[in-house]
């Protein structure tokens, strides 16, 4: 697959950030701020899409099965673009009718979670298998970054287009944002895998499968490295910028600010270790532990109260060198046996969806008891010590489990 293919196949993952980022950041605020409801309503929402990813190997099995992984991806995706609009709905509803917006809003996210599981994971799967081992590092790398890119489109274009707020007026802006991921996606994967025409192997039943991938020692093992590791990387996301406001005293405007600085400073650790990777400098497994031992580093100062601004900068690098080491091994290991990427990959995401869900409510449950108990500075550094942990931890699995192919291996020996 030539580096344009790769790109291009890529901007899959940028309709898929475009489209989750509504649910996790707009309809977020519009629950809480301004229909003011308690901040747990969405949280659970958002956690109830992480569980329905659990099915994540379902549908991984299933676009092993078929000639084309195409019909999963655009099928999933069709079914992310109706519930992120019926999330929507659920928003304009709610002045009239509470009970009947809980109700669309639990059908919404659970359509989010089947789409997002559907849709990343086959084209995860399909990335995996077309993309060659020496590109996989700049390819895992393209894949983040379009992910990111197509959040960060939606939500501006989504704010530009949403001034003056409306209820109605959001319904339409919602359509017109969701349509156009959708037909994005179509132009990705169009005529993309008649660059492999080499038939497929049968796939075998979702349990033979399943139980295939989990005897395999090198993909047990790097299942609880997902999980581990994606524990690690979520569990600051929802309390990063309270701990700006209440130890460092931040504005909103300045703490999201901050989260901005967090994450350009992981793109740079993503496009710097992709690079390096690409043209043999290191090894995805080089890149995934000294992202996690960065990370860890990081979070000791953020916890000591060191200055801000140094400390969540080497944050950011660190997730990102990260993310690169972690998801070009997870290509790389998806791959390894013909025929079972999909599943493979869908055994990968239903641990890392897991470890997101759980990580957010350890993360604020823990800090309210914290709090309760100890000074805001101690209770923040408590979660960050425990975060730095998991990740000296992961770094630590990283050099056990991320090791790169031997030419005669066979899984699961």
């Amino acid at each position: 697959m030539s580096w344009g293919a790769i790109l291009r196949l890529c901007l899959v993952n940028a309709a898929i950030g475009g489209m989750t980022a509504l649910p996790v950041n707009l309809f977020n605020r519009l629950m809480t701020v301004e229909l003011a409801l308690p901040a747990i309503l969405p949280g659970l929402l958002v956690a109830l899409h992480y569980a329905v990813q659990l099915s994540r190997p379902v549908w991984g099995h299933r676009s092993d099965a078929m000639v084309a992984r195409t019909p999963v991806i655009l099928v999933g995706l069709g079914v992310l673009a109706l519930g992120v609009w019926l999330a929507a709905w659920g928003i304009a509803l709610a002045d009239g009718s509470m009970a009947a917006a809980l109700a669309v809003w639990t059908v919404a996210y659970l359509a989010i979670g089947l789409g997002v599981g559907a849709a990343g994971t086959s084209f995860l799967a399909l990335l995996a298998t077309a993309v060659p081992d020496a590109r996989r590092p700049a390819a895992a790398t393209l894949a983040w970054l379009t992910l990111i890119a197509g959040a960060i489109a939606a939500s501006i274009g989504t704010g530009v287009l949403l001034e003056p707020y409306d209820p109605s007026r959001l319904l339409w802006v919602v359509a017109a944002v969701v349509c156009a991921a959708w037909l994005l996606a179509l132009l990705a994967v169009a005529g993309m895998e008649r660059a492999d025409p080499a038939p497929r192997p049968e796939a075998p039943r979702l349990r033979a499968a399943l139980a295939a991938t989990w005897a395999d020692p090198a993909a047990r093992r790097f299942t609880g490295f997902v999980f581990l590791s994606i524990l690690a990387f979520y569990l600051s996301e929802l309390i990063y910028e309270p701990f700006a406001g209440h130890v460092h005293g931040l504005s909103p405007s300045d703490s999201t600010k901050m989260s901005g600085a967090k994450d350009g400073a992981a793109l740079l650790g993503m496009i710097g270790a992709g690079v390096l990777a690409t043209f043999g400098v290191g090894t995805l497994r080089l890149w995934a532990v000294v992202g996690c031992l960065v990370s860890a580093a990081a979070l000791i100062a953020l916890g000591a109260a060191l200055p801000l601004m140094p400390s969540t900068v080497a944050l950011g690098i660190g997730n990102g060198l990260f993310v690169v080491g972690a998801i070009g091994s997870m290509m790389r290991l998806a791959s390894a046996r013909a025929g079972a990427a999909g599943t493979r990959m869908g055994v990968f995401g239903a641990a890392q969806a897991v470890a997101a869900g759980l990580a957010g409510l350890i993360a604020t449950g823990t800090l309210d008891l914290a709090r309760a108990a100890l000074p805001d500075g101690t209770a923040y550094a408590l979660l960050f010590g425990l975060e730095a942990a998991l990740f000296a931890l992961a770094a630590l699995v990283a050099l056990r489990v991320l090791r790169a192919p031997t030419p005669h291996a066979v899984p699961g020996e």
